[in-house]
Parts: structure tokens; C-alpha cells; sequence
């Protein structure tokens, strides 16, 4: 596989087809393209059209939606709160989280908070809530193929998935002025969950670290999905498949004073779901790098320490 061209693959090819193409791309860059994912183009560009409207409102009133103590995890987040593992500068970036509604009395609701709705842009709660379920299908289809190319059964992932902890971000990245310290819209990282479905990256910035250490650039078709693996599936997988540093640079020239909005949602296992390393990624090549099992909840609780949203 070139390690210049990340391939757009089709959530419409056959399982088993499917399942080696993600495999495969997953292996050689820890990111693939998926088109073909069925969800609604109108309700992407209704989503859109809110999340502009929502970081248009006045700082006093998206600051009403920021809740203390939550590490993030509900509402609104402010400009440069959130900090790369081992960067020394905040990102440039302000984002809004949207998780699982679960019935009043869940088992995980000290995990899983209450969402946190703001009252403008009408519309918001309802185009979100319906977003959030298709991700979370398409998400779960994902991991199934995923579960093949791993030869565990195509439903393996159902349970471990089920009332996951996943969120659903919108992200503004205001023009960039500046900075102190040359900080960036988002610093090199890999993300915590399983893995991670991405919308809005058509707009240049998005570039992930090759195993050859150059930085390539990640620029999907419109509409298609950018995936990619999180480190609890490579934990899960004693790094079989890896998980790949990236970032968004700094746009340049003219893109310097514009806005990039993104919308990744981060697939997560239940919060008490117990990661232990998958027998067939150990062997005398491949010792198991986690003998030790955590569950999920205090696998994120660490790293959100880390990535500075909890104290």
C-alpha cells in the first residue's frame, strides 16, 4: 500500500472484503476513508449549519453551558482549555460534547451524565440526537467488519459497545491570530477510545504521522468518513492495530482567516467493560504489552488528566 494515499474504502463492499480493506489500511496507517456510510447528507448539513450557529453565539452565553467538574464530558468546553499529551501549549479550539441519554436509575449514570441542551439554535437537540444514533450505527457496523478482519465473530464488539460511553464533539477552530509559543488548532495526539468517526476534514489542516515519520495529509471526498483507531483498541489488540499520532495544523495565507468546524464522534466501550488483551494478538513474537486488565472508565478518568479537562 502507498504510504502517500490513504484509500477511500465503501461501507457498501461485502463484509469479508470490507473487513480486509479496513484491516489492511488500518495496519499500514491507523486511518481509512469510508464512503457509502448511509447517513442522511441533509441531516450532516443541518448539522452543520447548527454547530456554525451554536459557536457563533456570544462567549457569556455558550460559557452558561460550561459545566465545572465534568472533565468535558457534557456541554460546552472553552478556547484553549484542552492540551495535547506532553505539548506545552493549549490547542485552538472550543468544542461542545453530546453523549448517551440513559433512562433515569442506568447503573452508569455516575459515568454518563445528563446531556446539556443549550436554547438556541432551535432545532439543535433534535438534529443532534438523531446524528448521535447514526453514528453510533454506523460506528458499530464498523467495528463489526473490524471484529472479522480480528476473527472474532462479527457481533463480538455488541456487548462491550452497548450503552458505550461515546461522544459525539463539535469543533470550531476559530482564524488563527498568533500564538504564544506556537500553538496549533490541535496538537499531536492519538485518541483514548476505540475508534473514531470523523465528518468535516475535506478542510486541509487534518494530517497524521506515517510509520515512515513524515506527516501526510488527510483529505476525504465530501461527505465521506475519516476513521480512525483510538488506543483502547490498541490496547485491546496488543497493538496489532496501532494507533497513529495526528494533528490539524495551522492554515497559512488566506485560509488563516477562516473558521474550520469538525465533527468526530468518539466510539467508546461501556464504561465497566474490563479491557484484556485478545489471546490471538499475543504470541511469542507479540508478548502481551498488558497483562494487567483496566476497565474503560478508568482508562479515560487517567488520560482526560493527561489531556488536561480533569483535575
Amino acid at each position: 500500500m502507498d504510504l502517500a494515499t490513504l484509500p477511500v474504502l465503501s461501507l457498501a463492499e461485502a463484509p469479508t472484503r470490507f473487513s480486509a480493506e479496513i484491516g489492511a489500511s488500518f495496519r499500514t496507517f491507523g486511518f481509512a476513508m469510508v464512503k457509502d456510510h448511509g447517513i442522511d447528507p441533509a441531516l450532516i448539513a443541518t448539522g452543520w449549519d447548527l454547530t456554525e450557529a451554536l459557536f457563533a453565539l456570544p462567549e457569556a452565553e455558550k460559557r452558561r453551558y460550561f459545566a465545572q467538574g465534568l472533565a468535558g464530558a457534557r456541554g460546552y468546553t472553552p478556547f484553549r482549555t484542552e492540551i495535547a499529551k506532553g505539548a506545552s501549549e493549549r490547542d485552538l479550539k472550543e468544542f461542545w460534547h453530546i453523549g448517551r441519554d440513559l433512562p433515569p436509575g442506568h447503573r452508569l449514570a455516575a459515568q454518563m451524565p445528563p446531556n446539556i441542551w443549550p436554547d438556541r439554535p432551535e432545532g439543535f437537540r433534535d438534529a443532534f440526537t438523531r446524528l448521535f444514533a447514526e453514528f453510533d450505527r454506523v460506528g458499530a457496523l464498523i467495528l463489526s467488519r473490524i471484529a472479522i478482519h480480528l476473527g472474532l465473530a462479527a457481533d463480538w464488539f455488541d456487548p462491550a459497545i452497548a450503552d458505550g460511553n461515546s461522544v459525539l464533539r463539535l469543533l470550531h477552530y476559530p482564524p488563527v491570530a498568533p500564538a504564544p509559543g506556537g500553538a496549533i488548532r490541535a496538537g499531536a495526539h492519538e485518541d483514548i477510545n476505540l475508534i473514531t468517526l470523523l465528518l468535516g476534514a475535506e478542510e486541509a489542516g487534518l494530517e497524521l504521522l506515517a510509520r515512515d515519520g513524515r506527516w501526510i495529509g488527510v483529505s476525504p471526498p465530501e461527505g465521506a468518513l475519516v476513521v480512525n483507531i483510538g488506543d483502547m483498541l490498541q490496547r485491546l489488540t496488543n497493538h496489532a492495530l496501532p494507533s497513529t499520532t495526528h494533528r490539524v495544523r495551522n492554515p497559512e495565507g488566506a485560509r488563516a482567516g477562516f473558521s474550520r468546524y469538525s465533527m468526530p464522534f468518539f466510539l467508546h466501550l461501556r464504561s465497566d467493560f474490563r479491557i484484556v488483551t485478545l489471546p490471538q494478538c499475543i504470541d511469542a513474537d507479540h508478548p502481551n504489552r498488558y497483562p494487567d486488565p483496566i476497565t474503560a472508565d478508568t482508562y479515560l478518568q487517567d488520560r482526560l488528566r493527561e489531556i488536561g479537562l480533569k483535575g
